[in-house]
Order: structure tokens, then C-alpha cells, then sequence
């Protein structure tokens, strides 16, 4: 092979690679607002009041969880036509290792909550009811290998009829009290438009990245809409803002995630240590979903007890930050050591044979 052939594909490489980035950025911004969300709500109510940050969590809502779900879709194409042993490896098992070794750490933490000194056999019961039924701030992990594997299910059924009947799932407002049926049907549109549209998706960010005046004014004019409906109020109990009401939460939610991918891929564009830093935390935004809820419950405590900040929309903001950054301080320090079952599946827990080990690869398929 000659030098420019090599010189070739090492450039082709380099390309593929800034192609993805925006993904990572993107879901780096997603899980910072996600723990932003459980950080100001939990903070504000431990405090007793709205800080600032209550107000961006506020404008987020419409499409901070349809854009997660959207990106964790788009890479499933890859997969999803591979043998069931190894799809199910990859989709199933993957998500199920990670779910019950945190729900087993989240009890043991909440015990004394949990049994409420009712014994053992409360917890078990506990435990058992996490099976069938997501448990806490861990329901994504476990929706997102429910929603793998239906669409595997459903791979042959015509795109139109499925995307149709997400839509309308999504559209009608589902009470039936089981969060993983009401989540499904309010989620899963946006997994399948990942998967079904992940082509054109990455087409709109590379457009983006030609087009960063034109992607700038589009931005303006979104942030303005959005803020509209999701402080908008209405008389309507199923739906108190605008931004809630079936069909618009679909325009907003739609609308929202192509927002977030383009300032992803703006960022990638514009580079720097802010792009660095959201790149990271999408990387590893599994790890963080994973294990903010401590740090996060610790620092807002600890806050309340010492009244060492005042002003909630301060404390809300400082809670944020230790509960982004400690997941990922915590999986460098064990990452290679004999700990790293927190964060990278053991070879024992594979059914099918382990890929190399690398040292971003352990949750990276969410």
C-alpha cells in the first residue's frame, strides 16, 4: 500500500471521526441537562423554593428526554440485524448487567427508606417489583433494552405503519399505571426516529456544520418558539403548558432534538475545552446516569445541613456540577482495577465472546 493510499484512509478516518463527534457533544448536553433536571427539582424542594436553574429546566422539558432517546436509537441499524445471540448481548444483557448491579447499590444505599422497618423480606419484595417495573432515575437503561428489542421484533413491520402507531402513542396520553407501559408509549417514537432516520440525521448535522449562519438563525428562532409553549400555561390538567398539549409535544420534542443536534454539531465545529468537556460526558453518559443519584443526594444535603448557599438557583447549579463530575472522576479511579465491574461488564456476564476491552468502549452503545 503506498504512502498516499495510507495518507488516504488515515484522512478518511479522521472524517468518519468529526462526522460522529456531534454525537457524543450532543449527548453530552443531554445528560448535563438530565442531571440538571433531578438536581434542581430534588434541590428545590429540599430548600423549600425556584432557584434560576428551574427556569432552564423549565425550557428544557419539551426535549430534553426525546433528543436522549433519539440519539440512542441512531446507531441500532448497526446491530439490528445481526444474529439474536449477539444482538441480545449487545442490547439486552448489556443494559440488563448495568441495571440490576445499580439497583442492587441504589437499595442498599436507600435500605432503611425502602423496608421502613419492615425487615428483609420488604427489600426482596423491593427488588422483585425493579424486575417488572423500572426502578428510580435507572428506567432509562431499562427502557432503552426494551425498546432494542421490539424494534428487532418489529424490524419487518413497514416503516410508515410502525413510525404511525408510535406516533399515536406517543399522542394520546397513556395513565395506566405502570411506568413502563406509560414511558413506552410516550418514548418510543423518538427511539424508532433515531433508527429509522439516523441517515438523514446525520446529513441535517453535516448541512449544519456547512451552513453555520443559517443553523444560527434557526436556533434563535426555535429557542424563542420553544420557551413560548413551555411557559405558556393552560386550564388543562393533562396538559399544563402548551408544550404538553398531543401534537404539539411532538412539534416541540421534534423540533428540540434537531435543535440540540445542531448545537452539537456547532460545537464540533467551533471546538474547544466546553466542546471537550460535553464530548467526555457523552462518552461516558451512561456512567453518569448511573451514578449521579449519590453525589448528587450527598452534595444537597450537605448544602441543606450547613446552609453553606443560600441563594437556590446557586445550589442547584453546585449540585449539578458534583453530580456530573464525580461519576466521571469515580470511573477513572477504577477503571483497571479490580472495581471496574461498576462501569465495564465483566467477560462472565457476556453470552456471547467479549470485544477488546478499550478504554471508552464499556457503555458507549447507549
Amino acid at each position: 500500500m503506498s504512502a498516499l493510499e495510507v495518507g488516504a484512509i488515515g484522512r478518511a478516518g479522521a472524517d468518519e471521526a468529526n462526522r460522529l463527534a456531534w454525537v457524543d457533544v450532543a449527548k453530552g448536553l443531554c445528560i448535563v441537562l438530565v442531571v440538571m433536571m433531578h438536581s434542581t427539582l430534588s434541590t428545590g424542594v429540599t430548600l423549600g423554593g425556584e432557584g434560576f436553574l428551574h427556569t432552564v429546566v423549565a425550557f428544557a422539558k419539551p426535549f430534553r428526554m426525546p433528543d436522549f432517546f433519539l440519539l440512542s436509537g441512531l446507531f441500532l441499524g448497526r446491530v439490528i440485524d445481526r444474529d439474536w445471540r449477539l444482538f441480545l448481548d449487545r442490547r439486552l444483557v448489556h443494559f440488563a448487567y448495568f441495571y440490576v448491579l445499580w439497583v442492587l447499590i441504589q437499595s442498599v444505599v436507600k435500605y432503611g427508606q425502602i423496608v421502613d422497618g419492615a425487615g428483609p423480606m420488604a427489600f426482596l419484595s423491593h427488588l422483585a417489583m425493579a424486575v417488572v417495573e423500572p426502578y428510580s432515575t435507572l428506567w432509562f437503561i431499562y427502557v432503552l433494552a426494551v425498546f432494542s428489542v421490539c424494534t428487532k421484533l418489529l424490524r419487518r413491520v413497514p416503516a410508515p405503519l410502525l413510525l404511525g402507531l408510535a406516533i399515536l402513542l406517543e399522542s394520546v396520553p397513556v395513565h395506566s399505571g405502570s411506568n413502563l407501559v406509560d414511558e413506552f408509549c410516550a418514548r418510543y417514537v423518538w427511539f424508532l426516529l433515531g433508527y429509522l432516520c439516523a441517515e438523514r440525521i446525520f446529513t441535517f448535522a453535516d448541512w449544519v456544520r456547512r451552513n453555520a449562519g443559517a443553523a444560527l438563525t434557526g436556533l434563535a428562532l426555535w429557542a424563542v418558539v420553544n420557551a413560548m409553549m413551555a411557559f405558556t400555561q393552560t386550564q388543562l390538567s393533562f396538559a399544563p403548558t402548551l408544550a404538553q398539549l398531543p401534537g404539539l409535544s411532538l412539534l416541540l420534542g421534534g423540533a428540540g432534538a434537531l435543535a440540540i443536534i445542531t448545537v452539537g454539531a456547532l460545537l464540533t465545529r467551533a471546538g474547544g475545552p466546553v466542546t471537550n468537556f460535553l464530548r467526555t460526558c457523552g462518552q461516558r453518559s451512561i456512567v453518569i446516569y448511573l451514578a449521579f443519584f449519590l453525589p448528587m443526594a450527598f452534595t444537597r444535603t450537605l448544602i441543606a445541613k450547613t446552609e453553606a448557599i443560600t441563594d437556590i438557583g446557586v445550589a442547584s447549579l453546585a449540585v449539578t456540577v458534583v453530580a456530573v463530575l464525580v461519576p466521571l472522576a469515580l470511573e477513572r479511579m477504577v477503571r483497571n482495577t479490580r472495581f471496574d465491574f461498576l462501569f465495564e461488564r465483566p467477560r462472565a456476564f457476556h453470552i456471547v465472546s467479549a470485544r477488546p476491552r478499550a478504554a471508552t468502549s464499556a457503555l458507549r452503545t447507549a
